[in-house]
């Protein structure tokens, strides 16, 4: 029995609610309905605060609602998780109120929501770069600010993942070997790229393995007027290999690549 008094005191709130979101809908009374979207907002509830505001904004253009009524749109769409429309918000009120009272937090979360929406290294990246321009703006304004470390940190995370993604790609034009072209040489150029855009990544020693075992590859392939060539270069990606990582964990492997090339150029003499 007390289950059903339960449910129906639920179900007559829940009602009750609706019916009062349902006329908030409808009423013309503008600030009215502004005073219920933040109080929808307060609440956590973001769906109905963003429903809400998303009229709002454009009828209180030019007035002292405005700048508010935009931030707090920007917030009910990130409070849904919907940060790609969210950032688009926050985006268009840093522009619009370049010195408005919540400038600094829409540039920020303008890139943090973009960041938390950064997709699977095996996916389009495009958001984790537009994750990267928009903290990287918001640094260049707000270097003091108390968020500026954490901004450095996220920055340097989502170009750890961009650089997985190049080494997933690397590693796939190794493994496809001389299958339909030249993929050895595909990856030496990635490899080589994603060491000049990513010189401090965690990956930068698995990149100059590649480099290096790719090299070797295709010295084994050669025809013979590129033979010799290519041995040296196996030697000389060796070396700089052993000065940057004396100790690598690859150390094994590049000795055997280097003692091979090496002694094929010896012969050659």
């Amino acid at each position: 029995m007390k289950k059903v008094v339960f449910l129906l005191m639920m179900m007559t709130i829940l009602l009750s609610s609706c019916g009062e979101y349902n006329k908030i809908l409808k009423s013309t009374d503008y600030e009215l309905k502004y005073s219920y979207a933040k109080k929808y907002f307060n609440a956590k509830q973001y769906s109905k605060s963003a429903t809400l505001l998303e009229e709002l904004v454009t009828i209180f253009k030019g007035t002292a609602y405005a700048e508010e009524s935009l931030y707090l749109l920007a917030q009910s769409y990130y409070g849904q998780k919907d940060y790609q429309t969210a950032s688009q918000y926050f985006e268009t009120y840093y522009t619009t109120y370049p010195k408005g009272e919540y400038t600094e937090l829409a540039r920020y979360y303008s890139g943090y929501g973009l960041y938390l929406d950064s997709p699977d290294p095996r996916l389009d990246q495009s958001q984790t770069y537009k994750a990267i321009e928009q903290l990287q703006l918001y640094l260049e304004y707000y270097p003091q600010s108390e968020r500026a470390a954490e901004a450095q940190k996220i920055m340097f995370e989502l170009q750890e993942k961009l650089a997985y993604k190049e080494l997933m790609a690397a590693k796939l034009y190794y493994n496809l070997g001389t299958y339909m072209g030249n993929n050895y040489q595909s990856c030496v150029i990635t490899s080589q790229n994603a060491l000049k855009d990513y010189p401090y990544s965690k990956y930068r020693e698995e990149f100059m393995y590649l480099i290096l075992r790719s090299k070797y590859e295709l010295a084994l392939v050669s025809i013979d007027e590129k033979l010799q060539g290519r041995y040296r270069e196996v030697v000389d990606e060796y070396y700089n290999y052993i000065n940057e990582y004396p100790e690598g964990q690859y150390l094994k492997q590049v000795q055997r690549f280097y003692d091979y090339a090496n002694k094929r150029i010896s012969n050659a003499y």
